[in-house]
């Protein structure tokens, strides 16, 4: 299930007023008309409002005309009204995303360098690119730029959400700064790199606000379908016509308008811009920022997926995985003595051995060691320990580093100690010898360790028919290992930044859809020959720009929500046009009898929901029509729920749910407003 970052109502007092206003502004029909369908259903509004007004212009003829014109051209109304109503809600939500963002692009003073060294304040907005600026502790950094000079913590809580600050340098990963940020602590150089209104915080903030979004190739193709099928059914509706007249059957202008609305696809034509925007919205509410809607698509249909070892799979940390006795000596006296050694260690890699040894039973009461001196890790002495009260020495470290200081103390060397250190560094593990004074007791084997919980996301990604391939630096042994305890499928070791762009390649070639993660200069070549890249927030520019997705919480793992959420935004789509065609084919039922039955009885038969009147059932079926797209909205707004499972499946699923219900709904809906309004149109003689 997808979980989104930021928990907000589906709508608020703001959005539902400034919807209710939108929803007619989009009547215009120049708007209308990029939305084919739902212009349709504008043209046959104002059609039927003109045979209201003169209901005689056609030649129809028949008790109280004018009333059920009337009464269709309302509903009508109401349909596109709704139709435009879901579009402004889902507009509605990115735009409060983004006034959120617009807080944070204040304008600011910045502190131009000139070639001198000189500080110049000018305003923010006039900053060119390439100009260098000085940031100091609480100042807001101007634009987005590379850090050239100087170490800082960064607060990107603004933009972020993340209430720590980031340490940000010259050199490297993490010399990317985004303008809207605050230096917490010290100062930095910054080199520009965006001009004003073209930072990354307008990009995102144009996207989210749905300024930049451009319709997706899939959401182009379902729209062309919905076009041709309108097409159709327009056709279909010409013939009927003279056909019906043929069979003695007169049927008003505005009958055959409802009839044309109910049959061609109005719920997911109404629907479909709030689905695509929806989509790019709950990205963004994941704090990912999508640069176009393709990306978040390419998301759904995702084949193969290139992931980083350290950071994505790994900690990064090398942390205590076991302790191999040496030279007669028992496990529990080398746990004990790497525990003590590690107690005011507070390196990841001694608080590991800290937390494996209490796991294992370790019997040290750590009381009695309040008051040992503690002897720091030193490029020079490549150990670390500590000294007891009563003069005992305990050390941990480099295999060479131990072996020489215990040769110093006239200690012995253990003969397995050598192929115990090198079975661990085969493994692509960090041995740390452990010795007390002169006697050396074992190994403790360091090994980066697989994140929790990723074998049983990549078992999720497996189902959906994703593979996951792992790239490292690592040797072949150390790399198949890791691949192993992870369950990836497949990895590439000793891999350089080259050979991540061969592997797209080779996938695309298949005719695969890769995604991939990265946060270095190194990176960029590869994200942008993926077909989505999620560059880090925290990486440097070039990665940024080469993507297109952005995580703002630099979490490299965030590859596999996103990949869920673009699935979810394709069954969305799917479902909800499975259950508008369902919808349309059940209207048959409803309105075909009603128009023909008083010419040809024998089509009562077909009226299997026995509606009263041919007028209730014309009615009740556009009513039913306007109706369903409001109470569909919140699912086109949410989604529908993703559970992994194989395509086949899911289409049974889907077929099942909103196949099925897509056809017994309007059953159930056009008779209960049948037997709702049936006492009105009594009441009105409209027969």
């Amino acid at each position: 299930m997808i979980m989104e970052n930021k928990k907000s109502k589906f709508i608020t007092k703001d959005i539902m007023k400034d919807a209710t206003v939108e929803c007619f502004k989009k009547l215009n029909p120049k708007y209308m008309a990029k939305n084919p369908v739902m212009f349709v259903v504008e043209i046959g509004f104002l059609i039927t409002l003109l045979l209201t007004i003169f209901p005689n212009i056609f030649g129809d003829t028949g008790n109280n005309l004018r009333i059920y014109n009337f009464i269709v051209t309302i509903i009508l109304f109401i349909t596109v009204l709704f139709a435009n109503f879901a579009e402004a809600v889902a507009e509605g939500r990115g735009r409060a995303q983004a006034e959120t963002l617009k807080k944070t692009r204040k304008d600011t003073s910045a502190k131009l360098l000139d070639s001198s060294g000189n500080v110049k304040v000018i305003s923010a907005n006039e900053l060119k690119k390439d100009d260098i600026v000085l940031v100091e502790s609480g100042d807001v950094i101007p634009n987005d730029g590379e850090v050239i000079e100087g170490i800082a913590s960064v607060d990107e809580s603004a933009i972020t959400g993340e209430s720590a600050p980031v340490v940000k340098e010259s050199g490297g990963d993490f010399a990317s700064v985004t303008g809207g940020t605050k230096v917490s602590s010290d100062w930095l150089k910054i080199k520009i790199t965006a001009t004003p209104g073209e930072s990354f915080l307008d990009k995102m903030i144009n996207l989210v606000e749905g300024a930049s979004r451009q319709k997706t190739p899939n959401e182009i193709a379902l729209n062309t379908i919905l076009v041709s099928l309108t097409l159709i059914f327009l056709i279909v509706l010409v013939t009927l016509y003279p056909m019906a007249g043929y069979a003695g059957v007169k049927i008003s202008i505005s009958t055959l308008i409802a009839l044309l609305v109910c049959l061609i696809p109005t719920t997911i034509g109404g629907l479909l811009s709030a689905i695509g925007i929806a989509g790019m919205d709950r990205v963004t509410r994941f704090n990912v920022i999508a640069m176009s809607g393709k990306a978040v698509e390419s998301c759904g249909d995702v084949d193969t997926m290139i992931l980083d070892k350290t950071g994505t799979i790994t900690f990064g940390n090398r942390l205590a995985s076991d302790f191999i006795p040496v030279g007669g000596s028992e496990k529990a006296e080398l746990i004990n003595y790497a525990v003590i050694c590690s107690l005011k260690d507070d390196t990841p890699e001694g608080k590991s051995i800290v937390e494996l040894g209490n796991k294992l039973g370790c019997s040290v009461d750590k009381d009695k060691y309040i008051n040992i001196k503690f002897e720091e890790f030193t490029a020079q002495t490549r150990m670390s320990g500590v000294d007891l009260e009563d003069g005992t020495s305990i050390r941990k470290g480099a295999y060479d580093a131990i072996k020489k200081r215990v040769n110093e103390l006239k200690g012995k060397i253990p003969e397995e100690l050598e192929e115990e250190v090198n079975k661990v560094a085969k493994l692509g593990g960090t041995p740390l010898v452990v010795c007390v004074n002169n006697k050396i007791y074992g190994v403790i084997y360091l090994k980066d360790t697989v994140k929790p919980g990723l074998v049983e996301r990549f078992g999720r990604l497996r189902e959906i028919g994703i593979k996951t391939i792992m790239c490292t630096g690592d040797n072949p042994l150390t790399a198949a290992t890791i691949a192993k305890e992870a369950g990836v499928d497949g990895f590439i070791a000793e891999c350089k930044p080259e050979d991540k762009i061969e592997a797209i390649k080779k996938e695309q070639m298949d005719g695969k859809i890769v995604a991939m993660t990265g946060d270095g200069t190194n990176d960029a070549p590869a994200l942008a020959q993926a077909d989505v890249g999620l560059a880090m927030n925290s990486g440097t520019t070039a990665a940024k720009e080469a993507a297109n997705m952005v995580d703002l919480d630099s979490d490299p793992t965030k590859i596999l929500e996103v990949v869920e959420i673009g699935k979810q935004l394709l069954i969305t789509r799917g479902s909800l046009t499975t259950f508008s065609i369902a919808n349309d084919a059940a209207k048959y039922f409803a309105i075909i009898p009603a128009i023909f039955t008083v010419a040809i009885p024998q089509m009562q038969v077909m009226n299997v929901m026995k509606l009263s009147t041919p007028n209730s059932a014309i009615l009740s079926a556009l009513i039913f029509n306007a109706v369903i797209i409001p109470l569909l909205i919140p699912i086109a707004m949410k989604g529908v729920k993703y559970r992994p499972m194989k395509a086949e499946l899911l289409l049974l699923r889907n077929m099942l749910i909103f196949g099925l219900g897509g056809v017994i709904a309007p059953f159930v809906g056009i008779k209960i407003i049948d037997m709702l309004i049936t006492p009105i149109i009594r009441i009105l003689n409209l027969g």
